[in-house]
């Protein structure tokens, strides 16, 4: 009889253990399934190295965060060439078109290859961010670098303007993407300026947790 007893009491709490587990699983996918979907838009405003110089558009870094963050809107406002001055007039209408959460600000290579004062550099900056932020959208500046040969002094006084805006505005600063690229000519187009297509995915893998940082922020 006390056999039998326990053979039916164990049978019992195997039920409710199993009962219990099917209740919290179901429980936690209905929690899933009424969980909201964030889902951002992230304008890209950038030059030449985030507009996907001298290849496809498809194969740029921008097109490849776009398979990366599938539940965001990715716009590439960007355009070979650009100047800070050249970002900065293009921006509203950007801003009124694609009304991003967050913008990345990746200019002033040109600024810097064309020899312009840091202080013109920061103002426009200055002004991006401000028109951004105005706007309601976040921002992330990322780290622009000229090569050595501008000079220690110009190179160090161009670099410390991100760094300054980074802390006067507390934004996220994403260290410039090409430190690394630029010393391996296997991810260089012949120019010696721009990254080739083996280079993008590095490209957005370096950039990747700065931006889902920069919209968790």
């Amino acid at each position: 009889m006390a056999l039998v007893f326990r053979t039916l009491l164990l049978d019992i709490q195997s039920f409710l253990f199993l009962s219990l587990k099917r209740i919290l699983a179901a429980a936690f996918t209905l929690m899933l399934m009424c969980a909201p979907t964030y889902a951002a838009t992230v304008l890209i405003l950038g030059d030449s190295l985030s507009a996907g110089y001298g290849m496809p558009e498809n194969q740029g870094w921008v097109q490849l965060l776009r398979d990366e963050l599938p539940q965001h809107t990715i716009v590439n406002g960007s355009v070979s060439g650009e100047t800070t001055a050249g970002g900065l007039r293009r921006l509203p209408n950007l801003l009124a078109s694609s009304q991003p959460d967050l913008v990345v600000v990746e200019l002033g290579g040109n600024d810097g290859l064309r020899g312009f004062p840091p202080n013109q550099l920061k103002s426009n900056l200055t002004k991006i961010i401000t028109l951004a932020e105005d706007q309601g959208a976040k921002v992330l500046l990322t780290e622009i670098m000229v090569p050595p040969n501008y000079g220690p002094r110009y190179s160090k006084m161009f670099t410390e303007v991100y760094h300054q805006l980074a802390g006067e505005y507390a934004i996220n600063l994403a260290p410039f993407f090409m430190q690394e690229i630029a010393a391996d000519k296997s991810l260089m187009q012949r120019d010696g300026i721009h990254p080739n297509e083996q280079a993008q995915s590095k490209i957005t893998q370096w950039m990747l947790p700065w931006i889902t940082e920069a919209l968790d922020k």
